[in-house]
């Protein structure tokens, strides 16, 4: 990387869905049409996009990955889901993980036409890993590669699922539930390795999510308590990777196995990331997991198929 982070450059975008106002959030070096890949990052059930990939920490490089991957030559993507961030948030509704995969279909879209080109590559984390998975099933030819960080598929095994359906009458009876401080620090010790992430980076990304929203929306939650597989892994047809940390208690490895193995296209892969738990770019071996991702994008298409 020639370029320092000081290079990155910035723009806002604003696309609809119908009469809804989805917040778009930009990033790249020297001009963006020239840029070998776009990538568009899908934040999860409990925060806004910019706190999620574009986190600035003081003496930490690159806390941000989308100046990460705008410097390594990505035109870079994040967007705000339906009641998150600085997206529309009056409708009264539960903003389901469907409701995402809606909201990616009309960002995406305004992000080809924008960049003039046909396909884009697709991370979500968590939630977001399975809103990015059921837009890439529905919406396949506009899908290069496919990453799923923190994925769950039938939520078997899942000590985190389990522990959030206690709750399950509360969120069905609410559409929105509300967070803190306190609720963003308990997303880096509730899988019981709190040495994951440093407080000043755990402390910097909680004040950026609470700055955008004093709540959440409840659908993701309920989709992943008691609406799961929402996913059918055998219509992802794009090269694909699954990303899992070494202590995430979203999904437990028999899950994702089983999941890995009907993905139908050969060109997969599944990377276990030591060391981390569920919020991966925000923990210690961050710079690990951008690597993880950028080896996979970055991957020569094989030649030969047989």
């Amino acid at each position: 990387m020639l370029h320092q982070e000081t290079d990155v450059i910035g723009l806002e975008h604003w696309t609809n869905k119908g009469n809804i106002k989805l917040f778009l959030w930009e990033k790249f070096v020297g001009n963006p049409d020239h840029t070998k890949r776009s990538i568009v990052f899908v934040h999860g059930s409990s925060m806004a996009s910019q706190p999620t990939f574009d986190l600035q920490v003081e003496g930490r490089p690159y806390s941000s990955v989308m100046n990460y991957f705008a410097l390594n030559g990505f035109d870079t993507w994040c967007v705000d889901m339906e009641g998150y961030g600085r997206s529309d948030k009056q409708r009264n509704d539960h903003f389901n993980i469907s409701n995402g995969a809606d909201d990616l279909k009309s960002a995406i879209d305004y992000i080809k036409a924008t960049r003039d080109i046909d396909q884009v590559d697709i991370y979500g984390i968590s939630s977001g890993a399975l809103r990015a998975a059921l837009f890439s099933q529905r919406n396949p030819q506009d899908v290069s590669r496919l990453a799923m960080d923190a994925m769950v598929w039938t939520g078997e095994g899942s000590p985190t699922l389990k522990n959030r359906r206690t709750k399950l009458a509360e969120f069905k009876a609410n559409n929105r539930r509300p967070i803190d401080l306190d609720f963003v620090r308990s997303i880096f010790s509730r899988d019981d390795h709190p040495g994951c992430a440093e407080d000043k980076v755990v402390e910097a990304f909680a004040k950026e999510i609470c700055a955008l929203d004093d709540s959440m929306p409840n659908g993701t939650y309920v989709d992943m308590c008691e609406n799961l597989p929402i996913v059918d892994p055998e219509k992802l047809t794009m090269p694909s990777l699954i990303m899992r940390g070494q202590w995430d208690g979203i999904a437990s490895m028999e899950d994702l196995t089983k999941f890995f193995c009907l993905l139908p296209n050969p060109n997969k892969q599944f990377k276990i990331m030591p060391g981390i738990s569920h919020a991966s770019f925000q923990q210690i071996n961050y710079l690990m997991t951008y690597q993880v991702l950028l080896t996979f994008l970055l991957q020569p298409d094989p030649i030969y198929k047989g």
